[in-house]
């Protein structure tokens, strides 16, 4: 389903109302938004018939898939990655028709859930799981909200799987020290060392540290672009990290990229809680700060946390958080 603009100028509306097994339609318009109402109309006539039931709507998870990138998966970040994730899920649920989806049809599936795209049988993290549970409804969700479904979330129903908070990995000085020394005796020792001083400095992701241009680096300051949270920011440094790590023109300030870094700090450090390695430069950065008094608010807006409940993660490492605990309890009234 897509408006194209052909060679001669004009706007191709190609669409699959009963989804891809049922009649293409197919129509020139000589401007796109003529092109754009001719499909939504189109899809509305075939589905806006009430007394034939839901019958009439024969289109698979899989177009609804689709739909969503077309519309909503292509414009955000981790787009590609979730049209993959989805498209897994569909495969696995065998790609039933969208309008018969029930419930149940998802929780089955859960039950059965194998890791698919590592060619093994081996069961799914809870939080993957969860995951796949809030895109699926998101599918849904979004294309009700644009009017390009009628019915109800098949889904809305199914609650996540609950899950023990995870534990929050972070570094002492002793192995900060220890990481450095030892990125210092491998390959390209300079650029990993200056990555890794960045993100602890800063509290960076180690991708948005690795991927550094010149044109983002002022005198003492750096700013951070194209981050998970589509949202820019920026964070004063030391003359002396400036100094490493500058240089003239606006051209990548590294030579290296993420997977290496991460594999220097699982190699340093083999006993890190599974999925931890990824963040634990970040997390080392807010768990420090907030043990040398920092307030939070502000490690709010240096990590770019849209939401505060992301940043309170961090809060019990504040030296008096609930430090009431201590002079008001009831041992104490003694």
């Amino acid at each position: 389903m897509a408006v194209r603009k052909q060679k001669d100028g004009s706007w191709m509306c190609e669409c699959y109302p009963h989804g891809r097994q049922g009649k293409r339609v197919r129509k020139k318009f000589a401007t796109k938004g003529e092109a754009t109402a001719f499909e939504r109309y189109t899809l509305r006539e075939a589905e806006d018939k009430p007394w034939l039931g839901t019958a009439d709507d024969k289109r698979r998870l899989s177009d609804l898939i689709d739909l969503w990138y077309h519309y909503h998966g292509k414009n955000i970040k981790t787009g590609k990655m979730y049209l993959k994730m989805l498209q897994n899920i569909c495969q696995q649920m065998g790609n039933p028709i969208a309008a018969k989806c029930k419930a149940k049809d998802y929780t089955e599936y859960r039950a059965n859930r194998t890791n698919i795209l590592m060619g093994d049988g081996r069961s799914i993290a809870a939080q993957t799981q969860n995951l796949e549970l809030t895109l699926l409804k998101a599918v849904f969700n979004e294309l009700i909200r644009i009017k390009e479904w009628p019915l109800p979330n098949p889904f809305a129903d199914v609650k996540k799987i609950r899950v023990d908070e995870s534990e929050l990995a972070f570094l002492s000085p002793e192995e900060i020290r220890t990481l450095l020394d030892y990125v210092g005796t491998q390959n390209n020792p300079e650029d990993m060392t200056n990555v890794i001083k960045v993100c602890l400095a800063t509290g960076a992701r180690i991708m948005e540290a690795a991927n550094l241009k010149g044109s983002q680096l002022s005198k003492y300051k750096i700013t951070f672009t194209n981050t998970k949270g589509k949202r820019n920011r920026t964070v004063p440094i030391s003359a002396e990290l400036y100094d490493a790590i500058h240089k003239p023109g606006n051209g990548p300030l590294f030579s290296v990229n993420y997977f290496p870094v991460y594999m220097r700090l699982r190699k340093c450090f083999p006993e890190l809680p599974k999925g931890q390695a990824t963040h634990v430069l970040r997390h080392t950065f807010a768990s420090h700060f907030m043990m040398n008094g920092g307030n939070i608010l502000v490690l709010q807006r240096i990590l770019g946390h849209r939401d505060i409940k992301q940043t309170m993660v961090y809060s019990h490492f504040s030296p008096d958080h609930l430090q009431d605990a201590v002079t008001k309890n009831p041992l104490n009234c003694l």
